[in-house]
C-alpha cells in the first residue's frame, strides 16, 4: 500500500477548512495542531458514504465501537478487553473530564507529566481542579520521585485526587514501558491516587517500541484508559471516543451518566469502527511513514539546525524540538511563524519544560518537512 503521508499536495491542502489549514495566512505552513495530512482510508471513506446513502444519520449504537476496539486490541495488542464494561464519550477530552468527576473528589488535585498536552490543564482547571505538576525527567522519561512529590502534594488535603497520565505521551512521544506504568501504577495505588489515562495515540507507536494500556496491567485494575481512533486515522472531525476500565473500576465507570453517550457521534461511532476493523493494512503503511519521515526530521536537523534538541519519538507524529540554545525567547513558535512563516505550537502551554520549546507535526509529506526545517534554517 503507498504511502499515505505523501497523498493529497500543498495546494489540495489548502482547500481544507480545518482550523490546521484555516487559523493562520495562507502562506504560512502550518505544522502545529495534532492533524495528519492524509485521506483517511477506503474502508473509513466507504462506511461513512454508505451511511449517508442509507440516511444512516441518527444517534450513535455504541456496543459496535466497543467491540472493534477490543478486536483491534487483541489484534494489535494481545489484550482483549471486555466490551461490555466499556462507556461511549464523546471524545477522549471530555471522556477524561467525565471520569475524574468519577473518581476524584470535586475540586482535588490532578497531577499530570509536564512537559503535556495543553489541554490537560484547560479541561481540569474548567473543571474546577488543582493542577499538580510531575514533570518528566531529562530523560525524557517518568520520574519517580518526581511522581511521589506530587501524590503527597495532591493528597495533602485528605481528598480524592488524580493522576492524569499520558501514553504514548504527548508532545514529547514517550511509550511507556511495562515496567516504568506498573511503577507508576503501584505508586498511585499506595498514595490513593486513581490513575485516568489518554491513550489516544495508542496505534501511534514506532518499532521496536511496543504500546501497553494501564487498563490491562495488574497494577492497573483501577485505572481508566481513554481510547480512540481519532489520531492514528485522522478522525478528529468525527467525534466518538471509549473509555476503558480495568477490572477493579468497571463499578465506577457503570456510573458515568447516560446522558454523556448523547456527545458521540453516529458517524464517528461508524468511522472509528470501520478503522479498527479494516484500517490495519492503512495503518501500518502510515506507520512506515511516519518512521521514515521522524527519521528525515532528526538528518535534516542535524545538517540544517544541529542547535536544535530533538529526541526521535518512540510514538505519535509530533516532534518536541528544544530551541533554548539560539535564545529565541520563552516562545520561539511565535518568532518562526514571524520570520520562517511556519507554525509550530508553542512550548509554554505545555507546563514545566515547555519555555524554548515548540512542537512539530510530521504527520504530513516529507517534502513538507524538508519546506518546513528549510524556512526555519534560513529565517534563523
Amino acid at each position: 500500500m503507498d504511502n499515505p503521508l505523501v497523498g493529497p499536495g500543498l495546494e489540495r491542502l489548502r482547500e481544507r477548512r480545518s482550523v490546521k489549514w484555516r487559523l493562520y495566512d495562507p502562506d504560512i505552513l502550518p505544522l502545529w495542531v495534532a492533524e495528519m495530512d492524509v485521506v483517511p482510508a477506503e474502508p473509513i471513506q466507504q462506511a461513512v458514504a454508505d451511511a449517508m446513502t442509507r440516511g444512516d444519520t441518527g444517534y450513535p449504537w455504541a456496543a459496535d465501537y466497543a467491540e472493534a476496539l477490543s478486536a483491534f486490541a487483541a489484534k494489535r495488542w494481545g489484550w482483549e478487553p471486555d466490551p461490555a464494561t466499556m462507556e461511549i464519550v464523546p471524545d477522549v477530552m471530555l471522556g477524561v473530564v467525565e471520569v475524574l468527576k468519577l473518581v476524584a473528589d470535586p475540586g482535588a488535585a490532578v497531577v499530570v507529566n509536564s512537559p503535556v498536552y495543553p489541554p490537560f490543564f484547560q479541561f481540569v482547571s474548567h473543571l474546577g481542579h488543582r493542577v499538580v505538576e510531575a514533570p518528566l525527567g531529562e530523560d525524557g522519561r517518568l520520574d519517580l520521585a518526581a511522581l511521589e512529590r506530587a501524590f503527597a502534594d495532591a493528597t495533602s488535603d485528605g481528598a480524592r485526587a488524580a493522576y492524569l497520565l499520558c501514553n504514548p505521551q504527548n508532545p514529547t512521544g514517550a511509550v511507556h514501558t511495562p515496567e516504568e506504568l506498573t511503577a507508576a501504577l503501584e505508586l498511585a495505588h499506595s498514595s490513593g491516587v486513581r490513575v485516568v489515562a489518554d491513550e489516544i495515540h495508542a496505534p501511534v507507536v514506532h518499532a521496536p517500541a511496543t504500546f501497553t494500556s494501564v487498563a490491562s496491567l495488574p497494577a492497573g485494575s483501577r485505572a481508566i484508559a481513554l481510547m480512540s481512533a481519532s489520531k492514528a486515522f485522522n478522525l478528529a472531525g468525527l467525534k466518538a471516543a471509549m473509555a476503558v476500565p480495568g477490572p477493579e473500576a468497571v463499578a465506577d465507570l457503570a456510573r458515568m451518566p447516560e446522558e454523556v453517550s448523547h456527545g458521540a457521534s453516529h458517524l464517528g461511532v461508524i468511522a472509528h469502527r470501520a478503522a479498527y476493523l479494516d484500517g490495519g493494512p492503512w495503518l501500518d503503511a502510515l506507520l512506515a511513514g511516519l518512521d521514515s519521515n521522524r527519521q528525515l526530521l532528526a538528518t535534516l536537523l542535524a545538517e540544517q539546525l544541529p542547535e536544535v534538541g530533538y529526541r526521535v519519538p518512540d510514538g505519535t507524529f509530533l516532534a518536541w524540538l528544544d530551541f533554548t540554545a539560539l535564545d529565541l525567547g520563552d516562545d520561539p513558535a511565535a518568532v518562526l511563524r514571524e520570520r520562517a512563516r511556519v507554525a509550530l505550537h508553542p512550548g509554554p502551554g505545555f507546563g514545566q519544560g515547555g519555555k524554548g520549546h515548540a512542537r512539530l507535526n510530521f504527520g504530513t509529506s516529507p517534502d513538507i518537512v524538508r519546506e518546513a526545517v528549510f524556512r526555519i534554517a534560513a529565517a534563523l
